[in-house]
């Protein structure tokens, strides 16, 4: 089996592009997710019971946030 190291890059091109490189990435197999697919996938992989109250979350903010 031969291994393939990817890269994850961002690339930033005009709306007019977008199809040619949809169907460039198609044809090369590559994966494209956009900003909003990461962010789903982030989303859905997040627990469903954290065990944090919300004064536990906002303490951890707070520590971070304002600590020197």
């Amino acid at each position: 089996m031969l291994h393939t190291e990817f890269k994850e890059i961002y690339l930033n091109v005009p709306q007019t592009e977008v199809e040619f490189i949809m169907t460039l990435a198609k044809k090369m197999g590559w994966k494209i997710e956009t900003k909003e697919d990461l962010l789903q996938k982030y989303i859905e992989s997040r627990p469903e019971n954290a065990d944090l109250s919300d004064r536990d979350i906002l303490s951890e903010i707070y520590a971070v946030r304002y600590s020197k």
